[in-house]
């Protein structure tokens, strides 16, 4: 769309690809996304003037060589890569790069081509090897003077090897970044199965065992996947090996088991994690589990184990999203590195891309295996940073011992999915800590109607993987009717608010604030969960619900592209929704491989739509025959979606023709993503503890009294870290008339989808990840996005 802007110069100056040659191979096993992170990886070394090939096969290639194995790349070869599964170019274990010779055929091979820039997907272990390979490689590089095989000016030409590594791992087992590319993938896979499972176990009143994948090399057991999907399905019981359960856990667990079915549940869901074992190391399988159960029980007990199912299927949204930053990232990481610069790895720090020594990373992974080999599980558990982090605040054991209050939860807003889960967890948490849960039906309406009733622990069973709100949720706000609000707070005695929806939660956040100096009843701590698709709540990257609306843009998307496959020159216009704000169409953009989209942020006007028109023209005299361009419901009010289906009709008439597709409502519809699922549970636990703590800091006479700007607050993700932030201090943040924050940090990927979509355009590379160092999680961290992701 834009052409090269003087920022661009600049950036063309400092990061030129120009007479470099950068190779991209898979290593170790596959995962969903690797082959989106390669299509990042060569069109960005294509755009800034490298050279890009494959290495077909992983390192197997590498050694082998000839011209199969080690391929120039074009921008065609990696269309259609996008919405594939595994990995296109290959990948396979090789033991001949383990030796010495084997890595001197490699260097050959590389050396040939003039390739000294590496970019590897795949594991510690690919890793490990691509780092060993950059520390010999002066010595490999005169070992090949000496047998004749190249010459000193080649020695001269070649003399450093640059490495940079993206972690692609279903089983999220790499320390130094929050999420690995297939982790969220492999959570869709089993969340599906499980979902699936949980209607025929309600039918039958069945108990199942699942066993999920998490063992690295068949020596690493890894349980993030059995864990965070035991979140996200609400499971009863969960075995993880780096939390093995202790003496006697057998009977617990039966009784957990029996206990549910006496509370009316009509199922019971166990996942263990390959590898899982108890307090004095020995395996706890799946079949040992069912014998358990039917012999303390006598429940009908089946098991299931899910394999390599896990490892299928097409990569989610945020896979690809995940893998195409890192994909760039990588790039510029290469472009910009020296002969002294360590072999680093792109990582996902919260919601920001970062640096890390790769040795580093790998040395602190290998202590999280040595604590484990030596029974250190806490030690373990604290290095991975991760599941303290979700355990402790999702199962509500870092209790705050102190008074007991009632708390209202509501939804407030549209329905987004996720919204069911934060509820259930805020229940259970503010169970757990000794309060009274009272729910509010249908929002700030349902409130002064007195629509609220006391909700037990029980009562939101199997809420986790509901789609909508249970609670039910209006848009109305609360000014008119504060009063009305304020007899039922009275009457409910109610001590704390956890209001959990979009824009109008915020609205009615302040509005609530504002009646303080009036009512009494608002003088309590309150605080707002993020849920919407539109994410367009200030003070928060990420809102509960927008991940599944963007899986269903993209699914959609596929079935559009695959559609136009058959037929060929066609051009499909789609409508997303996100009222002013773009970050759907945008996200969603790169997600799918759109070629364009238009949003309200970006302005643009009549000569941007033809220079996309002539864009698409030139794309159907190549090999890939078809177009996608998404529209924001309000990018602009006379540039509407009918206006741009009909110019790009007459416009591109005799080369393409066009269809138009308006998702709506699907995009709010459907059952919650992994990700809104656990980032519910998660922050809406964090919300909870946060309001006890307020609490008994505020209690005083026999009564809470908060009237602080700093206890009305909204919790959410900024860039590393989950945050509480006052509402009076985001107001300065916020365009009330388009209801969108005034700064949007996803603005920043918008370069990233036309550099993929072939477009020249300005790209900051100010924003990129900067080399930084692993630090040691004293603390687990409150950085993790997936937290539960």
């Amino acid at each position: 769309m834009a052409q090269p802007d003087n920022q661009s110069k600049r950036f063309f100056e400092s990061l030129s690809g120009a007479g470099k040659s950068i190779a991209v191979l898979t290593s170790g096993g596959d995962a969903q996304g690797m082959n989106a992170a390669v299509r990042a990886v060569v069109r960005m070394g294509i755009y800034v003037g490298a050279k890009v090939y494959f290495i077909r096969e992983g390192y197997q290639g590498m050694v082998d060589g000839g011209e199969e194995n080690i391929k120039e790349a074009s921008w065609e070869s990696v269309s259609s890569m996008l919405q594939m599964g595994g990995t296109v170019i290959g990948s396979a274990r090789c033991k001949e790069f383990r030796s010495h010779e084997g890595r001197l055929k490699a260097a050959h091979n590389l050396v040939q081509r003039g390739i000294t820039n590496l970019c590897v997907i795949g594991g510690d272990g690919s890793l490990t090897g691509a780092n060993l390979f950059r520390e010999e490689w002066s010595g490999l590089l005169e070992e090949l003077v000496q047998q004749g095989l190249i010459d000193e000016d080649a020695v001269q030409k070649y003399s450093a090897l640059h490495i940079v590594g993206m972690v692609g791992s279903i089983d999220n087992d790499f320390c130094g970044t929050d999420m690995t590319i297939g982790t969220d993938s492999a959570l869709h896979r089993i969340i599906e199965v499980v979902d699936a499972i949980m209607t025929t176990a309600q039918s039958h009143q069945r108990t199942f065992v699942l066993e999920v994948m998490g063992r690295h090399f068949q020596i690493r057991p890894v349980g993030y996947l059995a864990l965070v999907s035991a979140l996200a399905c609400g499971a009863d019981w969960v075995l993880i090996p780096e939390m093995p359960p202790e003496d006697g856990w057998e009977e617990k667990m039966c009784q957990k088991l029996s206990a549910n079915r006496a509370g009316m549940k009509r199922l019971n869901i166990i996942i263990v994690a390959e590898g899982a074992i108890d307090c004095n190391n020995k395996p706890i399988t799946t079949d040992h589990v069912k014998d358990l159960v039917v012999r303390c029980l006598g429940f009908d007990t089946r098991v299931t184990i899910l394999g390599h199912v896990q490892r299928g299927g097409t990569p989610s949204a945020f896979d690809r999203i995940l893998a195409s930053r890192m994909g760039v990232e990588a790039v510029i990481a290469l472009l910009e590195t020296t002969a002294n610069t360590p072999a680093c790895v792109v990582s996902l720090c919260g919601n920001q891309a970062v640096r890390l020594p790769l040795m580093e990373c790998v040395q602190m992974t290998q202590e999280v295996q040595k604590a484990m080999d030596e029974k250190k599980f806490e030690e373990a558990v604290k290095l991975r940073g991760r599941y303290s982090h979700v355990t402790n605040h999702c199962s509500g054991f870092d209790q705050l011992n102190g008074l007991n209050f009632n708390i209202a939860v509501l939804n407030v807003g549209a329905p987004a999915a996720g919204m069911n889960a934060a509820v259930r967890s805020a229940v259970r948490v503010g169970i757990s800590e000794g309060h009274k849960m009272f729910a509010v039906n249908d929002g700030f309406e349902g409130f002064y109607k007195g629509q609220i009733k006391e909700i037990k622990w029980a009562d939101v069973g199997g809420w986790t993987g509901q789609g909508g709100s249970l609670l039910g949720t209006k848009r109305t706000l609360p000014a008119k009717h504060v009063e009305k609000i304020a007899e039922q707070m009275r009457a409910h005695n109610i001590n704390a608010l956890l209001v959990i929806g979009g824009f109008e939660a915020y609205l009615g956040l302040m509005e609530l604030l504002e009646a303080r100096g009036k009512y009494d009843e608002f003088c309590v701590p309150m605080v707002m969960v993020p849920a919407t698709v539109s994410n367009n709540v200030p003070g928060s990257d990420l809102s509960i619900g927008a991940d599944t609306a963007l899986n269903a843009i993209t699914d959609t998307c596929d079935r559009i592209k695959q559609s136009a496959s058959g037929t060929k020159r066609r051009v499909f216009i789609i409508e997303t929704m996100g009222g002013y704000c773009g970050y759907l169409a945008s996200v969603g953009g790169l997600a799918a491989g759109a070629d364009a989209a238009y949003i309200y942020e970006e302005p643009f006007d009549i000569r941007d739509l033809q220079s996309n028109v002539e864009h698409l023209t030139e794309k159907m005299k190549g090999a890939i025959q078809r177009g996608l361009v998404l529209r924001n419901e309000n990018s602009n009010e006379n540039y509407t979606t009918d206006f741009i289906y009909q110019l790009y009709s007459e416009e591109g008439r005799g080369v393409f023709d066009c269809r138009k597709n308006v998702l709506g409502h699907m995009q709010q519809g459907g059952a919650p993503s992994p990700f809104d699922r656990n980032f519910g549970t998660k922050i809406s636990a964090k919300a909870m503890l946060w309001l006890t703590k307020k609490m008994n800091e505020t209690f005083r006479q026999g009564r809470v009294f908060a009237n602080t700007e700093d206890t009305c607050c909204l919790l959410g993700m900024r860039r590393r870290a989950l945050v509480f932030q006052p509402v009076v201090q985001l107001k300065d943040e916020t365009d009330f008339v388009h209801r969108i924050p005034k700064e949007q940090w996803w603005l920043k990927l918008r370069p990233l989808m036309k550099i993929l979509a072939k477009y020249k355009t300005s790209y900051d590379v100010s924003d990129s990840g900067q080399l930084e160092h692993v630090v040691r999680n004293i603390q687990p961290k409150e950085s993790d996005p997936s937290g539960a992701m």
